[in-house]
């Protein structure tokens, strides 16, 4: 066994940093320090076909590719609490209204901050008010576009019908990998909760959502730029495209919307990067939407191109969501907006309210949010 080490920088709001280390032991870049998330969804993924047990959990989340375990690893999740939290406990907040904001470094951008547990069982997002960043540059980025935005727009985000609100949309037909190893066209399932959820919302906003065949990619498009608020709840896919031009699957991201004649109902990251937005809050609620491709400076994805593209805040999962859990979860969050919270204090509360009905943290530890709280 090889000693790895892992370095942490604290710094508080006075500007006051410290900087703590943790040895521990690595095996060939293995474990959970390298693979977190495996707490959660394990680290083996494969196409589900519908007459499987995992093709039934695939048709109740909002993925194509689900992982072979389904089962919440407790143990894991407090190991993770001993190798990154119990090192800075001291130097966290008491108050579990004070923002938190982590920026981890390459795999660990997949630990599920809010579910990790200490010795007693709480979980972390019980003690804390919680955000990520991929990076400390995107961190910046998001916040010097909630000063733009707040400043061009004026007002709350939510008492406007400026919003564009998306649910289970006519969903198009992609290529997901078999167990042969090759890739198949499949029709991506319908998503009931995710229909629910968007009418939901916009009954809060007084807003008509998009569903079904109303939301086109093309209209989708369309309506982007303008939109204050952006909340698609529909399928999200890693990987995506035709891999008969390369091999493989295009990378890092895209969001299933209904196709047309001119769109194929893939709104990917590289096509988000090229727009201006005006949102002061994107909601992506879907699978793996804060997933995508590790590099030295953060996680490219869905996420970062949001942002680039002028979103201060972007709310995003690491797994493969449920449906009605999410619907639910999303729903408090807007509950919880609306009632004047941030965006980071609605989050936490909806993840504690969802967490009453249903314990298991891959029912509602997926989301975080990203950049801007306010």
């Amino acid at each position: 066994m090889a000693d790895a080490a892992l370095y942490i920088w604290v710094v508080q709001p006075s500007g006051e940093i410290a900087f703590r280390s943790v040895e521990f032991e690595s095996s060939g870049g293995e474990g959970l320090a390298f693979n977190p998330i495996s707490a959660i969804d394990g680290p083996v993924y494969r196409s589900a076909p519908d007459d499987s047990e995992l093709g039934q959990l695939v048709a109740d989340s909002r993925a194509t590719i689900l992982v072979e375990s389904t089962n919440t690893r407790p143990e894991q999740l407090r190991e993770l609490h001993t190798l990154l939290i119990n090192p800075i406990t001291d130097l966290l907040p008491t108050d579990p209204e004070a923002k938190v904001v982590f920026v981890p470094q390459g795999n660990l951008f997949l630990v599920p901050f809010a579910a990790l547990q200490d010795a007693d069982g709480t979980y972390l997002i019980e003690k804390h008010t919680i955000l990520t960043a991929p990076s400390i540059q995107v961190y910046g980025l998001a916040n010097e576009a909630a000063s733009t935005t707040a400043g061009a727009n004026g007002g709350s985000p939510f008492s406007t019908n400026n919003a564009l609100i998306v649910g289970n949309p006519t969903m198009p037909t992609v290529w997901s990998p078999t167990a042969s190893g090759d890739f198949a066209e499949t029709q991506l399932t319908d998503l009931p909760g995710a229909k629910a959820e968007a009418e939901a919302i916009g009954g809060f906003l007084n807003i008509t959502p998009l569903v079904g065949s109303q939301a086109t990619e093309a209209r989708v498009k369309q309506l982007l730029p303008s939109a204050r608020l952006i909340h698609l709840a529909t399928h999200g896919l890693l990987d995506y495209g035709d891999p008969r031009a390369y091999g493989t699957l295009d990378f890092p991201g895209a969001i299933a919307l209904a196709p047309s004649d001119r769109e194929d109902g893939l709104l990917t990251s590289a096509e988000i990067l090229e727009m201006d937005l005006q949102a002061e809050l994107a909601v992506l609620s879907a699978c793996d939407t804060g997933r995508g491709r590790i590099t030295g400076d953060g996680v490219v994805g869905l996420s970062r191109s949001l942002i680039t593209a002028g979103v201060p805040s972007v709310v995003v999962s690491l797994w493969a969501v449920p449906d009605a859990p999410t619907a639910e979860l999303m729903t408090e969050f807007y509950r919880q907006l609306n009632q004047g919270q941030d965006k980071a204090q609605a989050l936490r509360q909806a993840m504690l309210t969802t967490l009453e009905q249903h314990p298991n943290p891959r029912n509602w530890a997926a989301f975080t949010l990203i950049g801007a709280a306010e």
